[in-house]
């Protein structure tokens, strides 16, 4: 059973005017341990980057890059067909842009985490894994990567000695192999349903798949979307369900612990 947890969630996603999901992130972030800022290619600007990195100073939450495909009409959520090297530089260029709000803050840039199906290439493309690890790496050591646990992200962290944070997915759903089963649009979830997902699988470890049965699961941090309908009773939800079985929501470092650190 967890008795402290890293709660993550993806922030400001929007562009200008625009915003996608309910446009709750100054309610979120104090609620969240771990923010995931978008860092322009499928959402964000640089105006609600430097916004969302004061906003989590201010929280004292973690600041992460989420960098993600060039396709800022499908939110990211549309696969390209690029190389390896062009997807790496991509996040690069992502990741580089959000550090310099972050060294202008006065805060670390914590960890990257892909977004959408950005992610889900790199949790089965071991090419790009290997080549984003192995860069992420020279960039600094200490800065985890968020990715699933049955990933073969996580698989190459392990081999070349990165540190990785194992998410669970608390507002989407698991198929029987352990993997998220990637959507392009979420549909409204109930938010005691989805806070009761969570506590299971923190003190259980299992959680419920597509298929009927259920799976072990292992993780060091609880993902809930900002964009999901509704994520700020979700977040709300969550959050109670957490405090009433005694599991507390930490930092990143107090999550993962000095060894995984």
């Amino acid at each position: 059973m967890k008795t402290c947890i890293d709660l993550n969630c993806d922030m400001g996603e929007g562009f200008g005017p625009w915003r996608i999901g309910d446009g709750v992130d100054e309610q979120l972030m104090p609620l969240i341990s771990s923010a995931n800022v978008a860092t322009g290619f499928h959402a964000g600007d640089p105006n609600l980057m430097r916004r969302m990195v004061d906003l989590a100073k201010t929280c004292g939450v973690g600041v992460g890059a989420h960098p993600g495909f060039h396709d800022l009409m499908g939110f990211g959520r549309r696969h390209i067909n690029a190389s390896a090297e062009e997807l790496l530089n991509d996040v690069i260029y992502q990741v580089g842009a959000l550090r310099e709000f972050t060294r202008l803050a006065g805060v670390p840039l914590q960890h990257v985490k892909p977004h959408g199906a950005l992610y889900m290439h790199v949790a089965r493309d071991e090419v790009l894994s290997r080549a984003l690890l192995q860069a992420i790496h020279q960039i600094d050591p200490n800065m985890p990567v968020y990715c699933m646990a049955v990933s073969v992200t996580h698989r190459v962290a392990k081999e070349i000695g990165h540190p990785v944070v194992r998410e669970f997915y608390a507002d989407r759903d698991y198929d029987q192999s352990g993997s998220i089963v990637f959507t392009r649009r979420v549909g409204a979830l109930d938010p005691q349903a989805v806070a009761d997902k969570v506590v299971r699988a923190c003190t259980h470890g299992l959680v419920r798949t597509v298929e009927g049965g259920e799976i072990a699961i292992e993780f060091d941090s609880v993902c809930i979307h900002s964009d999901t309908p509704g994520a700020l009773p979700i977040m709300q939800a969550t959050r109670q369900s957490l405090a009433a079985h005694g599991i507390r929501v930490v930092s990143l470092a107090d999550a993962l612990g000095p060894v995984a650190m």
